[in-house]
């Protein structure tokens, strides 16, 4: 549930951000408390209008956050179960929609977990699904949390942090070889310095082991030259973050269960942030929404084993100039909508 670029700058330096970079599903900004700033919701709108809410329908949020587009489902009636595994979105949300009472779920868990937490909760079928592939605000600008550079923070990069048998990015950056290294920054964060950055890595910890964020940022910094307004570091971060959480796994797994759990009608709506995760979205929804396969090798079409979907608009749905003014980070956001279809 992006997806993927963490986001930051150098201590006292001009990097900027990078607006492609980060998703925000978090409450709106007024409804800032003590555990942290959650910005605005997405393209709030689209979504609402893509999943159909209403009273009696039973939709799941796959990536709650600060609940912001939970409580627009649940303002339309819907009954929602929300999935975060971080346990500080969970405890945040679950007071801010409290007023809903029974009508909102809380659920502790990566959304790859989908089919096995709500069928031990009875639920057999959704009439909505809706991912939102960003990293929280909360996440980014918490320094402990170690997502960004922009402060000084453990090099932590864990989604669910009170997991302790997930590696660390310390843990990548400090014990895998060089070569394991550069091909993650290479094929998650498509950096081209990623066997340069690799080696320099090697060679740093052998004497210093990675610590903290902004230890790794300026190793970087040092190593890869200026390329315009971002950070050296933005695409190592974004791939150590993908690999620490298993993001692009994650997604495979979830995109292969939610036929399953989508009942005949069922809407669902993902955002995306990043040329990774959408391509994966993108080919996901045109494999099931062909109803007949061709081969040139074949002597006629036969039929497609995962039709599952139809395709409610072909292209993807774009943030409009507004709401890019008003939330900035939703620049790079493309929701991308399918509904089930009947079962034969």
């Amino acid at each position: 549930m992006n997806f993927w670029s963490a986001v930051g700058a150098g201590r006292g330096r001009s990097w900027a951000a990078d607006p492609t970079a980060v998703a925000s599903e978090s409450s709106d900004a007024g409804d800032i408390t003590p555990m942290g700033d959650y910005h605005a919701p997405v393209m709030p709108d689209e979504c609402i209008a893509a999943l159909q809410p209403a009273e009696g329908k039973v939709i799941a949020d796959l990536t709650l956050g600060g609940g912001g587009h939970t409580e627009r489902l649940l303002e339309a009636g819907a009954t929602v179960y929300g999935f975060d595994q971080d346990l500080e979105a969970i405890q945040f949300a679950s007071e801010r929609l409290a007023r809903f009472g029974s009508r909102f779920i809380p659920v502790h868990s990566n959304f790859c977990g989908i089919e096995r937490e709500l069928t031990l909760r009875g639920v057999e079928h959704l009439d909505g699904v809706l991912i939102d592939l960003g990293v929280s605000s909360r996440q980014l600008d918490a320094p402990e949390r170690g997502f960004s550079f922009m402060r000084e923070g453990p090099l932590d990069m864990r989604m669910d942090a009170n997991d302790p048998t997930m590696q660390t990015a310390a843990d990548l950056v400090n014990t895998w070889e060089a070569e394991e290294l550069a091909r993650i920054f290479f094929q998650y964060g498509e950096e081209k310095f990623s066997r340069k950055i690799a080696r320099e890595i090697v060679s740093y910890r052998s004497l210093h082991p990675f610590q903290t964020t902004l230890e790794l940022a300026d190793l970087i910094e040092r190593v890869v030259p200026k390329r315009g307004p971002k950070h050296p570091a933005t695409r190592v971060f974004q791939a150590l973050r993908i690999a620490v959480n298993h993001e692009m796994s994650v997604l495979e797994q979830t995109l292969d269960a939610l036929p399953r759990m989508l009942g005949d009608g069922g809407r669902l709506a993902i955002i995306t942030f990043h040329s990774l995760e959408d391509r994966m979205v993108k080919l996901d929804f045109r494999k099931r929404s062909q109803e007949m396969l061709d081969h040139e090798s074949w002597p006629e079409p036969r039929p497609n084993p995962d039709y599952a979907y139809r395709l409610v608009k072909r292209k993807p749905l774009l943030p409009t100039d507004e709401e890019i003014r008003v939330n900035p980070r939703s620049r790079s956001a493309k929701v991308r909508v399918a509904e089930r279809l009947p079962r034969k």
